[in-house]
């Protein structure tokens, strides 16, 4: 087992998982329903986005305005309702290589593993149960702590040092994600940066912006961590 344990913070869509368009195909029901356009979040939002801001630029888009904060809610609201069918249903839904032997190695090693994601909490725990990855997550920050990404981090910290019983150095806190936007969300909160090409964005991409490290997929051991 590890002599000093870490805090490993994960993101979920294009990390761990892809739910195969599940999310957009929700997305476009809830819009479909409340407000008779069938939404594709796609045209208008980027990798990497919390829900709420999904939510809300797809609105602006395509209603021609900005939400109001309880047409927002009810959009998120709708939106997870359809959710878990859309994940159950989904030909495309896939755990990337590696990822659930990497996840139970790290666990066993002694570190503490925690989800950071712009999904809100009730999306996240969809997403996950479907491949059966909940298991190695004892906690998490999601993005009802805010739609600040970096404010998602520092969440996760709080949280897993409450946890933990002590403070951990900010070296010893990886932030694990697929975009530059994790990137950036790690750096902001002081963490070291880890990028999986596993999503939209390369290794190269990953390296541009910024990534301490950079991994093809979950097969390969994680740079300095035991």
């Amino acid at each position: 087992m590890a002599t000093e344990h870490r805090i490993l913070l994960f993101d979920i869509d294009g990390t761990l998982v892809t739910t195969g368009g599940a999310g957009a195909a929700a997305w476009k029901q809830a819009f479909q329903e409340l407000h008779g356009i069938p939404a594709d979040i796609g045209q208008f939002t980027d990798a990497g986005m919390t829900d709420p801001d999904v939510g809300a630029k797809t609105f602006e888009a395509v209603i021609g305005r900005k939400p109001s904060a309880i047409e927002l809610a009810q959009i998120v609201q709708r939106r997870l309702e359809h959710l878990p069918e859309a994940v159950a249903n989904s030909a495309g839904y896939k755990v990337f290589p590696g990822v659930p032997a990497r996840l139970r190695q790290l666990s066993h090693a002694g570190h503490l593993l925690g989800i950071i994601t712009g999904n809100g909490d009730g999306a996240a725990y969809i997403k996950l149960a479907r491949g059966d990855l909940m298991r190695w997550f004892s906690y998490g920050a999601y993005a009802s702590a805010g739609i600040d990404r970096p404010e998602i981090v520092r969440q996760a910290i709080h949280r897993g040092e409450a946890m933990l019983g002590q403070d951990v150095p900010n070296e010893r806190i990886l932030v694990i994600g697929d975009t530059p936007l994790d990137v950036d969300a790690a750096h902001a909160a002081g963490c070291t940066a880890l990028g999986v090409a596993t999503g939209h964005f390369d290794a190269a991409a990953l390296k541009d912006a910024g990534a301490d490290h950079v991994i093809e997929t979950f097969e390969e051991e994680f740079p300095g961590v035991p």
